[in-house]
């Protein structure tokens, strides 16, 4: 009898555990995303001039990997981006958000983004200034404290289409 109320609790625990988590892609018209998505193409555009958005964007704990394999935190990006900019070009190419949500949230809402992005720059590579350089990225924003930051990134470099 025992083992048999054991099962029950933890099929029970498991079945609320996967149906806690709901996720959705952001329609063309959610707010939060086109947020999301304007911030990510000023950090894509901030590899060539230094438009300030490192500061808001980052969260305070971010950790990246870098399309070489290196660790880089948010106080990388702040000395990067005060920084010399030899690249040109520089632009976000797309960025698809998807929303995660868990019931056990305090407001019951979104609190997790996934974006899953590519971007391109002329310049980047100091031993190859005229060339174009492409990398597609997955970064990891969360709410906290009502405030959306991007807590972890993924860059990858590509060979441009």
């Amino acid at each position: 009898m025992r083992l048999r109320i054991l099962y029950l609790m933890c099929l029970v625990v498991l079945m609320t555990a996967a149906s806690a988590q709901q996720s959705h892609w952001a329609t063309s018209d959610d707010k939060t995303a086109q947020f999301m998505i304007d911030m990510e193409r000023k950090w894509a555009e901030g590899v060539c001039t230094n438009n300030g958005v490192i500061s808001e964007l980052l969260a305070d704990d971010f950790q990246g990997t870098s399309t070489g394999g290196e660790r880089y935190t948010k106080e990388d990006e702040l000395r990067d981006e005060k920084g010399p900019h030899s690249a040109h070009g520089c632009a976000l190419d797309d960025a698809k958000v998807r929303f995660f949500s868990f019931s056990s949230s305090s407001m019951g809402g979104e609190d997790v983004a996934i974006i899953y992005g590519s971007e391109h720059a002329i310049g980047k590579d100091k031993m190859h200034p005229d060339a174009k350089q492409c990398q597609v990225w997955t970064d990891t924003w969360l709410k906290r404290n009502g405030k959306w930051q991007i807590a972890a990134a993924q860059d990858n470099k590509v060979d441009c289409k």
